[in-house]
């Protein structure tokens, strides 16, 4: 069976006896978390440290989904390792992929994707918890970043599933913020236009109690660059999220 390995990462990887899936799946590391049990099978996260380079290592066995596209299943990093092939095909900004394998070994089918680490990227739940004590530039910044990632993923087509704080990551760079997305297990072609966006965007207000209506209106103006859609859009997403808290 054939491997991916990422070109950039692969001398690297050879260099230290880690270009191989047998390699990667039998390396001792510690967990990062507990371990995924849901599936039938298991699913663990690893920090791999290579020469100066940093990876998560995520490994997994009979931890499987289905889809009408594969009924009898598949396993999970197998579809996550496609999506992220395709954002980065349609310029989504996401994880760096460095490997990704499966094994079929008796009656346990094994999987191992490995991504580069976001050093250096702080996702916004850690944003949000400091929000009173950022200077109104920065709120605007990361607003403005979050936005633009927002439209660039649904004007792509796409729906990311689970556009939650803790799944968006933002750096400041020299040009200015920028942001990407991790967790595409989940992420779908967006088929019902406004419905799915509205869909998509409202976890992530939900899960962001300290923005005003003031911060709303600012995301939402870097998401539809169209001020005359503003309060269609907010009035939308403040009911879909009043529902929501509703129901829980």
């Amino acid at each position: 069976m054939t491997d991916f390995i990422a070109e950039a990462d692969k001398a690297l990887l050879e260099r230290n006896g880690l270009a191989a899936f047998d390699a990667l799946w039998a390396v001792k590391l510690q967990a990062v978390d507990d371990p995924n049990i849901e599936r039938g099978g298991w699913s663990s996260v690893y920090r791999l440290d290579v020469d100066g380079a940093s990876f998560y290592l995520k490994r997994q066995s009979n931890h499987q989904t289905r889809s009408l596209a594969r009924p009898f299943g598949e396993p999970t990093f197998a579809r996550e390792f496609r999506n992220i092939q395709r954002y980065q095909k349609l310029r989504i900004p996401t994880l760096e992929a460095s490997f990704f394998g499966r094994r079929q070994v008796g009656s346990e089918e094994r999987a191992v994707l490995m991504t580069r680490a976001l050093d250096g990227w702080d996702d916004l739940d850690s944003w949000l918890a400091r929000w009173p004590d950022l200077d109104q530039p920065c709120r605007a910044a990361i607003l403005q970043a979050t936005g633009d990632l927002a439209n660039q993923l649904h004007r792509s087509g796409q729906m990311h599933g689970c556009f939650y704080p803790k799944h968006i990551f933002l750096q400041e760079q020299p040009e200015g913020w920028r942001a990407r997305l991790i967790d595409l297990e989940k992420t779908r072609p967006l088929l019902l236009g406004r419905r799915d966006r509205i869909k998509d965007l409202e976890p992530l207000l939900r899960r962001a109690p300290c923005w005003s209506q003031e911060d709303i209106r600012e995301l939402l103006a870097a998401y539809l660059h169209d001020d005359n859609a503003i309060d269609g859009w907010a009035q939308q997403l403040n009911s879909r999220r009043r529902d929501k808290e509703m129901r829980t």
